[in-house]
């Protein structure tokens, strides 16, 4: 039986046979619901972690944050792998609903290690860190797998959430199209970050009141309504095969450039003919940028390489030049992309923040009420949030007519401003905790760890506020520079390199911190990041931080330098032809892969 041609969309090369009862926006409610429960669950347990690891499994303050940065780093790599497996072999909805299934699972297991007495060791009755029993091997891998199957179950959820909702609605026959999808994400958005305010706020409120068998147990069961609303829309969603990943195409120019090393590169000006390109490509000839590569796309000889329809018999021998060019695109902004990992570092520093709250007046207002030490991070969300809010209808026409520029700042102008303020964050941080442990030891606090401080948390705000509005520069920024620089084919290639250096900045962190701790308790000396905050010197840590956020900041300067003008002269002009169907198809596409979400893949 003939298929009807309206029950068929195309998508990249092949086509999607649906039917037209799929989809739509009864099903909308399924996916918004599934990432906010999920949103609220997962980021609810983050804030207060640290108190859990060092009340309850009495870690130091060191190794606590240690285990923090770790699984930060494999909850950001994750999606990245997630993105992989979607786009290559599972499809999106198989993705997320093993990722919904592996989340509930770990967040269970969490769950049992507060409900279960023997899943923690014995209670340490007011007694220092140091003298309470450790934790035993089996209780560890207990609450390392708990940490690791909610890493491994973001990275399903997150990366491909968004995208299954666009792909319900997408419908280029339709004229309102467009505008449709842009409601979506403006709901998506808009649920996305509420449930962030919720989820630092609210869950944190809980784990302090109630306690934490109730503080786990309610994002248990917010993830068990996640992963049921889901499956319950499961027969209403459109279900798209996956494509061909990008990871994939680097892999093959890659391999192609090794299997072809003993082709000899030709003159700068030669013929054409000898580079392969699909027909109607406008890239031709690679450039002359890491000519290494340019191996991957040489004809060694036509007969073997090439079929009868001109295409390429093996892609793993022979690739296109833009599939070369895309490589080099990437190769070309890494060194602007390592410049982000430090202010990843600065963004990763909430634990130890946590515990200063801890032992300062958390009042809003004297005898008014008492905000949660784990739910200050909510001041750097508002501040980011607000910054979104403001910058193209407030921001920019302002700075347009001091910078004669239609968009204010250019990118690297945000991204370095961006890197600046984080600076300035940590030296404030330096500041308000020399403030902090300056007060403490006039109190008589020095061998008190858990004393009172008489001085207000709302000293905090500020380094929470300029590390939101330093997020809101750089992370925004860097997303939209990679943005600039690739094909839209490549735009969520930016989001998988700010996850990336996410990763990476928690993995510095941990070491930094592994470091400082190692060193300045040499020889029985107080640690600088002692289980005392009050004879550590957690203000000497923050110090070590500005000191390499400052180098980093000229670090930024030689690489924005060494990679020159973004103008449009220089950039090169890839195959994509403005106001298209397809480029639509690219845009929304890249819009539902996060190119325009700063909370999604910034917390």
């Amino acid at each position: 039986m003939e298929k009807n041609p309206c029950d068929q969309i195309k998508h990249g090369e092949e086509e999607k046979h649906l039917t037209t009862k799929l989809g739509g926006l009864k099903t909308l409610a399924f996916v918004i619901s599934t990432e906010t429960f999920e949103k609220v669950a997962s980021f609810g347990l983050h804030a207060n972690m640290i108190l859990y690891l060092i009340n309850e499994y009495h870690m130091s303050n060191a190794k606590g944050a240690n285990v923090l940065f770790l699984w930060s780093a494999i909850s950001n790599f994750m999606p990245i792998l997630g993105a992989f497996l979607s786009d290559s072999f599972l499809g999106r909805f198989r993705v997320i609903a093993l990722g919904t299934f592996v989340s509930l699972l770990g967040m269970s297991l969490l769950w049992l290690t507060a409900a279960l007495p023997q899943a923690t060791p014995p209670q340490c009755n007011g007694l220092a860190t140091e003298s309470c029993a450790s934790p035993k091997a089996a209780q560890l891998a207990l609450l390392f797998s708990s940490l690791a199957l909610m890493s491994t179950g973001a990275g399903g959820i997150r990366p491909c959430a968004l995208a299954f909702g666009a792909d319900q609605l997408y419908n280029p026959s339709n004229p309102e199209n467009k505008r449709v999808l842009q409601s979506f994400f403006n709901w998506y958005y808009a649920s996305v970050g509420l449930s962030l305010m919720v989820s630092i706020t609210v869950i944190v409120y809980i784990q302090d009141a109630a306690g934490w068998v109730i503080g786990f147990g309610v994002p248990a069961g917010l993830m068990f309504l996640s992963t049921v609303m889901f499956l319950l829309g499961s027969p209403l969603y459109i279900k798209l095969m996956p494509d061909k990943s990008l990871f994939t195409s680097f892999a093959q120019v890659m391999v192609a450039a090794w299997q072809n090393k003993h082709l000899a590169l030709p003159p700068m000006e030669s013929d054409p003919g000898i580079w392969y390109y699909h027909k109607g490509s406008k890239l031709i000839a690679p450039t002359q940028k890491l000519r290494f590569l340019n191996k991957a796309c040489m004809i060694g000889n036509p007969e073997k390489d090439i079929d009868m329809d001109g295409r390429a018999i093996n892609p793993w021998n022979l690739c296109t030049v833009k599939q070369v060019e895309e490589l080099k695109a990437l190769i070309k902004v890494l060194p602007i992309w390592s410049s982000g990992i430090m202010i990843a570092v600065s963004i990763s520093q909430h634990s130890f923040q946590v515990l200063q709250a801890r032992v300062m007046d958390r009042h809003l207002i004297p005898g008014g009420l008492k905000i949660p030490a784990g739910s200050f991070g909510v001041f750097a969300m508002i501040t980011l949030t607000i910054w979104v809010a403001t910058y193209d209808q407030i921001i920019v026409p302002l700075l347009s007519k001091f910078t004669k520029r239609s968009r204010g700042f250019s990118l690297k102008e945000r991204m370095g401003i961006g890197l600046a303020i984080s600076c300035v964050a940590m030296a404030v941080a330096a500041m308000v905790e020399s403030k902090r442990r300056a007060t403490a030891i006039r109190q008589g606090l020095g061998d008190e760890p858990h004393g009172m401080v008489h001085m207000s948390a709302m000293w905090l705000v500020p380094q929470y506020s300029l590390i939101g509005l330093a997020e809101g520069l750089n992370a925004i920024g860097q997303i939209e520079f990679y943005y600039s620089q690739f094909p839209k084919s490549m735009a969520s290639i930016g989001v998988a390199l700010f996850a990336l250096g996410m990763a990476v900045g928690n993995l510095v962190s941990s070491l930094i911190v592994g470091t400082v701790d190692k060193l300045t308790s040499k020889g029985g000396k107080q640690s600088w990041v002692s289980n005392n905050l009050n004879m550590g010197h957690y203000d000497y840590y923050y110090w070590i931080l500005t000191i390499l956020s400052v180098i980093n900041v000229f670090y930024y300067l030689i690489c924005c330098w060494d990679f020159g003008s973004s103008d449009n002269k220089n950039k090169i002009v890839w195959d994509e032809e403005e106001g298209t169907e397809d480029e639509l198809e690219l845009e929304l596409g890249d819009r539902a892969k996060g190119v325009a979400s700063p909370i999604v893949f910034t917390h």
